[in-house]
């Protein structure tokens, strides 16, 4: 809390980001000094009802010494650096109070200030915590294969290229790729999907898996440091730093209220000394200092974004700070990706037909040739039918169209029909498409070899997601560079009425800022072919973040696991998030609004005034903890 609308006070967030916070909540220093001032203003008011009221007193304002001790040197060190804030009211309304003589006053807003203050600390240090306990996933050793012995060694001491063994039950150390053996990867943990996940050779296995089946071999790809699940926890401890539109509404409000609040209680008491007692209206301008203090504001809407991010990022999405998770929570249209979005990106090859002569052999061998060094799905599928194949030379892309270059002295072209013309294959590619299909059509010396057919399966969970966000009232749309036969064929499965197809990038980035003219939009793609389209959109969503360091850094929002029931789960995540912050927002102004008149007219005193305002602060940080609240955990696997 301290001073937080008004430049905070660098200690407690050094505390918090080394010491992961205080494990228990005796353990916050703040509350500590809160019942030391509480159980001092016990005893103080015991000796006075003894007779003793000078000793009283002397106990009453060691106790308001004890409580102010939270929040006084931060509010100095703060005003020797000209600025102004809720503790900088606090410690004037305190001193103001001893001067009075209202020692018991004084003690009481040191406690309860102290109270909320040190819940503040405590709720922030354990959303933290908990995020950092992700790291706690890596195991203390690991097993690593080294000059034929294996041996044990601590996780910071692992190598790029170690051999690391994994056997049943045991967590992986760090990313890496499975060289022997076969098992089950737990992933539950990171991305929140609770069915193993089937991995053999060549798989990958991102840092905090548990082996689930038989003893596996792993190349490390990866230093404990700069792991997925490293990066993870750094990604979202700077997504909590950032500011979101409610976050910095409360600020805007909050900087020049402090001052204005100053202003507004010399002139009560200026103005009031004119009419009547300068005692009754000093006293009642040091009751409208606290009054109109805004802590409730200060903290409302950051605690509430450190819940909810953290909270999320334990569910499998990484939220990018509080602007994101503000625009999330108002999103009305979801535009989807085809390939690898609603399609489990694994496309494989169900057709080809050869004419002119050509052999089956020949259209694929001159397709896999040109897609050789090409990282695209269709790629992959094809160079998985043909083989090891000789790559073609002089490879050029043409944006949303094809490939040409030329191999063994002869050109080719391969790409979608339209770039390259289908000739009596027309009849044979339309029945393909409307089955679902993506169709490449091979061209040699400008003499057509041709077509392959390449499928790749809708996920299974993909009809249950978009009948959950028709549910939520969101609208959804799929673009794609797929042709529209194709992409019409895959949304009828999934359930979506709206499709754009055979699209290149920049027309799905206008497409995006057209349906932004009448709701706000979230585009969820790979965060590759996809990213002008995920920068254009209010949300950027990509899926499948715990391996694509391009997908964390185009999106706003990045879905770790590869199981697209995460979208409407973080979707729904957020707007109960934003909800809370509204709430929060709303009851700070409201406790403000309500309090200045009543304080300044000498309804309300001290004692009651300070009590109210700081129960509504400890009612603003139970409500900010209800945004970490979640769903259940995702039930199905990857697809």
């Amino acid at each position: 809390m301290s001073d937080a609308c008004c430049g905070p006070a660098e200690t407690p967030k050094a505390e918090v980001e080394q010491n992961h916070g205080p494990q228990r909540i005796w353990q916050v220093r703040e509350l500590q000094l809160a019942a030391l001032a509480a159980l001092l203003l016990a005893v103080g008011f015991a000796v006075e009802l003894s007779g003793a009221e000078l000793v009283g007193d002397v106990v009453t304002l060691a106790s308001a010494v004890a409580g102010a001790a939270t929040f006084a040197p931060g509010a100095v060190r703060n005003l020797l650096r000209r600025r102004v804030g809720v503790g900088t009211l606090m410690t004037i309304a305190a001193i103001g109070a001893v001067a009075l003589g209202q020692f018991t006053e004084a003690a009481m807003l040191g406690v309860l200030f102290s109270i909320a203050e040190g819940l503040e600390h405590y709720a922030i240090a354990r959303t933290r915590r908990g995020l950092r306990a992700l790291l706690g996933l890596v195991p203390p050793t690991a097993a690593v294969v080294r000059d034929g012995v294996e041996q044990r060694v601590a996780p910071g001491e692992l190598v790029v290229g170690d051999r690391m063994v994994l056997r049943p039950g045991e967590r992986a150390a760090t990313d890496g790729v499975i060289t022997a053996g076969h098992t089950s990867l737990d992933l539950s943990a990171i991305t929140g999907e609770s069915v193993p996940v089937e991995a053999g050779a060549g798989a990958v296995v991102h840092a905090g898996a548990i082996n689930g089946g038989g003893a596996i071999e792993v190349r490390v790809t990866a230093l404990t440091s700069g792991s997925s699940l490293a990066r993870i926890v750094h990604i979202v401890e700077e997504a909590q730093e950032r500011k979101g539109t409610g976050q910095r509404l409360a600020d805007r409000i909050a900087k020049p209220l402090v001052p204005a609040i100053m202003v507004l209680a010399a002139a009560i008491a200026g103005f009031g000394a004119l009419l009547g007692d300068p005692l009754v209206w000093i006293e009642r301008a040091l009751v409208v200092l606290v009054a109109a203090s805004p802590c409730a504001l200060a903290i409302s809407v950051p605690l509430t974004v450190v819940a909810a991010v953290g909270a999320a990022s334990r569910q499998g999405a990484l939220v990018k700070g509080g602007a994101a998770l503000e625009e999330l929570g108002r999103i009305g249209a979801v535009a989807l990706d085809k390939t690898g979005t609603l399609t489990r990106n694994s496309p494989q090859v169900v057709d080809i037909i050869a004419v002119g002569g050509a052999s089956r052999a020949d259209v694929l061998t001159s397709a896999a040739a040109l897609e050789a060094r090409s990282e695209h799905p269709l790629a992959r599928a094809i160079l998985a039918a043909a083989g090891d194949v000789e790559a073609a030379d002089d490879v050029t892309a043409v944006a949303g169209h094809g490939l040409r270059g030329v191999h063994n002295g002869q050109r080719l072209r391969l790409g979608k029909p339209g770039w390259v013309a289908p000739g009596d294959l027309l009849d044979d590619v339309e029945r393909w498409q409307e089955a679902g299909a993506t169709v490449v059509l091979v061209e040699r010396d400008g003499v057509l070899l041709g077509a392959i057919a390449v499928r790749d399966e809708l996920r299974r969970e993909a009809p249950e997601v978009i009948g959950r966000l028709r549910e939520l009232g969101i609208e959804t749309a799929m673009l794609t560079g797929d042709n529209s036969r194709t992409a019409t064929a895959l949304a009828r499965q999934a359930g979506i009425t709206t499709v754009h197809g055979e699209l290149l990038p920049e027309d799905k980035a206008s497409l995006v800022s057209a349906l932004r003219t009448r709701r706000k939009v979230a585009m969820v793609g790979d965060g590759v072919n996809d990213a002008p389209a995920l920068a254009t959109a209010d949300v950027g969503i990509a899926m499948g973040a715990m391996g694509t360091d391009v997908a964390i850094e185009t999106a706003d929002v990045a879905l770790m696991g590869e199981d697209l029931r995460h979208l409407p789960q973080v979707l729904s995540h957020a707007r109960h998030a934003r909800r809370v912050m509204m709430q929060n927002v709303g009851l700070s102004m409201a406790i403000i609004g309500v309090l200045i008149p009543l304080a300044a007219f000498g309804v309300l005193g001290l004692a009651t005034v300070v009590f109210v305002h700081e129960l509504a602060e400890v009612l603003v940080i139970a409500n900010a903890i209800r945004a970490a609240r979640t769903g259940e955990a995702i039930g199905g696997g990857t697809t």
